[in-house]
């Protein structure tokens, strides 16, 4: 048996475990423990902060394996030291996300009376009540099984390239300012909030289980891989 071919195997079942940990469970919450739709809702909303998170992570990573990596901007192509990968995506990726956020607190009208649609991005942890931290726990942990943990294991941060790594939370953001224009309409129903939290989780699951992201940002061009030895990114 090869060694690969089961541990890949045992990192596509952690996925479907996770990725089902993370959606399954809001449906359930709304479904049967009179979870409130706008509370999972706003969970989705910083689920978005915690993809973020994550991402930092993962080039923190890189970062302490091999300092810098190649960064190309249109046909100019450097390289630059990892602080610079993550400063860079902390603003651009803060800027979506601020759109983002914006957008669902605004449709799901989260906002207190009186203040601006950026209320809930700088204010998220006012946000967060019981019910809301316990699925918060429960998605991170399942972002860490899916995300994080194979980055990790498998190697991948010896190679992989960080601006493909920086791209890849962009293609939640847009499933969600998609999907969250679908609940702004149903949470306006009665009823709908189920039929929202029903669907919003099945697409996410979706397209975040069977599509390939990864594959997509190659085929936009971002296709640098770094090697340990064949460079000096390991150089200060």
């Amino acid at each position: 048996m090869n060694p690969f071919t089961t541990q890949s195997s045992k990192i596509n079942t952690a996925n479907l475990l996770a990725a089902l940990l993370m959606y399954l469970l809001p449906v359930l919450g709304v479904w049967f423990m009179n979870y409130s739709a706008k509370d999972i809702f706003t969970v989705y909303a910083l689920e978005t902060l915690i993809v973020g998170a994550i991402t930092v992570l993962k080039l923190g990573a890189i970062t302490l394996f091999r300092k810098r990596d190649t960064w190309q901007n249109d046909d100019a192509v450097s390289q630059q030291h990892g602080l610079f990968f993550i400063l860079f995506f902390i603003v651009h990726y803060g800027l979506f996300a601020l759109v983002q956020t914006s957008i669902f607190s605004e449709s799901a009208q989260l906002n207190p009376p009186g203040t601006n649609m950026t209320h809930f991005f700088f204010h998220w942890y006012r946000y967060i009540s019981k019910e809301i931290g316990m699925v918060l726990v429960m998605i991170s942990a399942g972002l860490i099984i899916k995300e994080l943990l194979p980055f990790i294991i498998s190697g991948q941060y010896k190679t992989a390239p960080m601006l493909q790594v920086m791209f890849q939370p962009y293609g939640r953001i847009f499933i969600q300012q998609f999907t969250v224009i679908i609940g702004s309409m149903l949470l306006s129903f009665a009823g709908g909030s189920k039929i929202f939290i029903l669907v919003f989780a099945a697409i996410k699951f979706y397209f975040e289980y069977f599509i390939n992201f990864n594959a997509i940002i190659k085929r936009t061009g971002i296709q640098h891989q770094s090697k340990p030895g064949t460079n000096t990114t390991n150089k200060e």
